[in-house]
């Protein structure tokens, strides 16, 4: 069995339509089987799980058996409960002749780009933190590729944006302390909320980059398109330290596939698969083959499961 399988946390990412919720599905499947508890978090905003299972999954965890359990984040809902939050935390805070214009530039920040990945992000850190001793595996089937660089390269960028926060913040305090306070320090419940912001991002970012924690996947397709989205996608992430150890190679064309017109399929894959191998060298490489049915039925699942531990999987072993 793939290494990969071994991480408590796993992202499967990929290009939209090569079949990333299937493989995380099929992942989750696998390891439920061999009795490990797993729960597949969906952060796409088509939401392809709950049609895979057959079930309606919520913001909360779904039970499908003891093993297996579903989550669906939708990220409009977590901007605006991430909002909410962020008013609330500033409640008696601020002056009540205040309230108004904060909240209203609060509002403006949550239409910038980037709002909703920062409320997505945050949902992801309380998941990993908040259930990472109650399953043994937990793996996040992440919306297409750009808005999975976005997502996993937050926590670096929060990071340093909150440092700035706080280093402001400090200086605030000091220069408030020496004219009114006579030196003294004084409580500030602004600082102490963005001191705890911090740490809780600390703490997932050391989960994240832990190769021994954390793993990272592609799924893509033979095709000139998903391979250069891919390529680019890795090397991305590897200047932010997220090693993606392993990629899947989805719809390959079996060799009991007949007739002309799959001849011709397999001709024009071949080159690409090559090309595959040649790019992906650092990368355990996984291939599934092309079904001549939709993977809609628990038993076509556990068949597409089955191709993920096949020792001809591996194209470069």
């Amino acid at each position: 069995m793939s290494m990969f399988f071994s991480h408590k946390i796993m992202f499967i990412g990929g290009k939209g339509g090569v079949g990333k919720s299937t493989t995380a599905s099929a992942i989750t499947q696998l390891l439920s089987e061999d009795n490990k508890k797993v729960l597949l978090v969906s952060t796409d905003p088509a939401h392809n799980i709950g049609d895979i299972f057959h079930v309606r999954p919520k913001d909360t965890a779904l039970s499908i058996n003891t093993y297996l359990h579903l989550l669906e984040i939708n990220p409009q809902s977590e901007s605006k409960r991430y909002i909410e939050e962020v008013k609330t935390n500033l409640k008696g805070l601020v002056k009540a002749t205040m309230v108004e214009e904060v909240h209203r530039q609060i509002d403006l920040a949550s239409a910038s780009p980037g709002a909703d990945e920062a409320a997505l992000f945050d949902k992801i850190t309380s998941i990993v933190l908040e259930e990472y001793g109650s399953y043994d595996h937990i793996i996040f089937d992440t919306a297409p590729t750009g808005h999975t660089i976005r997502l996993l390269t937050l926590p670096e960028l929060m990071n340093v944006w909150i440092s700035g926060l706080l280093e402001k913040r400090r200086k605030v305090q000091q220069n408030y302390s020496q004219l009114l306070n006579d030196g003294e320090p004084v409580d500030d419940p602004i600082f102490d909320k963005l001191q705890e912001r911090k740490q809780k991002f600390v703490k997932v970012r050391d989960i994240l980059l832990d190769h021994k924690k954390t793993g990272y996947a592609f799924v893509l397709n033979a095709e000139r398109l998903p391979i250069l989205e891919t390529e680019k996608a890795i090397s991305m992430l590897e200047k932010h330290d997220m090693n993606v150890s392993t990629v899947f190679v989805n719809k390959v064309i079996p060799d009991h596939a007949d007739g002309v017109f799959m001849e011709n399929r397999r001709k024009n894959e071949l080159p690409y698969l090559e090309q595959i191998k040649d790019i992906f060298r650092k990368q355990e490489i996984i291939k599934t083959p092309l079904f001549e049915h939709d993977i809609s039925t628990k038993e076509h699942l556990k068949k597409y499961a089955d191709t993920l531990i096949s020792t001809h999987s591996f194209l470069n072993s």
